[in-house]
């Protein structure tokens, strides 16, 4: 490890072999590594308490006292974050693992876990959980690989340039997935190209034997894949798809149902996810796992078995009759705009409800974007809309009613916890809510009181 890392062992036994790896003295289990990562707070700081907590092993770039870590191994290392990244990779070296890395502006998650799922037909695999996909999550992940996984399912999150770049040098992927280019952290970039040149950093690296598999849906996404070093698989509804959909039919709350038509063959694909973004997500992971020996009924049988990551559009019917969408975890304009298209398709509704929390790191585009998603709104026959949050989520409601949703049917909170209340008295048995959020606008504090009391 030490040698992997670039470190010396300066105390301690050399031999040790350590259970696990944590960054965070608080979860840390008895025999785990500790890494003393440099960020907002410093680890440095918390050492003391990962050994009282049993950690075997201690991995520091700062000066602290021996004795005070004492029984366990001490590795000193230039950089804390460096060394977790470069053991890492050395692990994902020696395991010999097929790595799968996945990136867009939305889906990622969805596109992971369906693509695992596939995959495990041929294979034991890894993926990395919850939102482990940065600079620390990323390597955490992969050093499960020492357990001898066949295939391992990564995904890369991104909110500045240069990181995706950095991701990819972690994981070296045999398969690199880009979903789409969308609007998420507009605000970081300015425009869609630059968000579009920061994704196409998951071609970095690749040689004649990496495999990308792109969306041919998106030509920013399409324009960047034409001088990748590999093969490209692409996917999508266009015509000459490599992985294809067709005979597309929107079940609505029950989620999507195409053909899926690709070299290897055709199938009925039913899956119970909403939406055609979703749909997407699921032909990006078709094309991974046909690319990867996976049979096509093998994949239409596993697509059954999908359900939404938490959050990310679960279903929920409550006693009351009311049927809460739960799509709180993010958002961004591209995504909110699909999420109201699938709602406006619910012919069974009382009302269709839709609670709208600001979107964030959207950057002086804010307004606008908010406003084109008032008018997605308006069109999507709400007979409720309540927005959550400052100006740019006012501007929301008053371009939809510009767009001619009643004036009536608006309303507008500053917080979620104010408008979890609200909500809560105005939802009728009948009615479909969607409820839709950046992270920091906290909506699934309104999803949770709506299940509390209703569920």
């Amino acid at each position: 490890m030490a040698e992997a890392m670039h470190g010396q062992v300066v105390a301690g036994a050399a031999t040790v072999e350590p259970t696990g790896f944590a960054i965070d003295s608080r979860t840390l289990t008895p025999g785990q590594a500790f890494f003393a990562i440099v960020a907002e707070r410093n680890g440095h700081a918390f050492a003391a308490d990962a050994v009282r907590a049993g950690a075997s092993v201690v991995v520091i770039s700062e000066d602290l006292e021996a004795a005070t870590l004492a029984p366990a191994t001490v590795v000193r290392v230039a950089d804390t974050t460096r060394a977790l990244q470069d053991l890492a990779r050395a692990v994902r070296r020696r395991a010999g693992t097929r790595v799968v890395a996945i990136t867009g502006s939305a889906g990622k998650t969805t596109t992971k876990e369906a693509t695992a799922t596939f995959l495990e037909a041929v294979g034991r695999v890894v993926r990395n959980q919850g939102n482990f996909n940065n600079h620390l999550g990323l390597p955490l992940s992969l050093l499960e690989l020492r357990h001898g996984a066949e295939l391992a399912v990564m995904e890369l999150g991104m909110n500045h340039a240069g990181e995706i770049h950095t991701l990819v040098g972690i994981a070296e992927p045999d398969v690199r997935v880009w979903t789409n280019v969308g609007d998420a952290h507009i605000g970081h970039f300015g425009t869609p190209e630059a968000i579009a040149a920061a994704k196409a950093e998951i071609m970095d690296g690749a040689g004649p034997g990496s495999l990308l598999v792109a969306n041919a849906d998106d030509p920013r996404v399409m324009a960047h894949a034409a001088r990748f070093a590999g093969q490209v698989v692409t996917f999508g509804l266009r015509d000459g798809a490599t992985v294809r959909a067709t005979a597309v039919v929107d079940l609505g709350l029950e989620g999507m149902q195409a053909t899926l038509a690709c070299a290897q063959g055709t199938a009925t694909l039913r899956i119970p996810l909403l939406g055609r973004g979703n749909l997407s997500n699921v032909l990006a992971a078709a094309a991974v796992a046909v690319s990867m020996g996976v049979p096509v009924a093998a994949i239409a049988e596993r697509a059954r078995l999908l359900r939404p990551a938490r959050r990310r559009g679960e279903v929920h019917v409550l006693r009351r009759g009311v049927t809460v969408v739960d799509d709180s975890y993010n958002s961004s304009p591209t995504a909110l705009m699909r999420a109201l298209e699938t709602l406006a398709l619910e012919r069974h509704a009382h009302r269709r409800v839709a609670v709208l929390g600001e979107m964030l790191e959207l950057g002086e585009r804010s307004v606008p974007l908010h406003e084109a998603c008032g008018r997605t709104a308006a069109a999507a026959g709400l007979g409720l809309l309540v927005t959550v949050g400052g100006a740019p989520a006012r501007a929301l409601g008053t371009a939809a009613v510009s767009a001619g949703l009643e004036l009536d049917s608006v309303r507008h909170l500053e917080t979620s916890v104010e408008a979890a209340t609200v909500v809560d008295g105005l939802v009728q048995p009948g009615d479909v809510v969607l409820v839709k959020g950046s992270r920091g606008t906290r909506t699934d504090v309104i999803v949770d009181r709506l299940l509390e009391v209703g569920g």
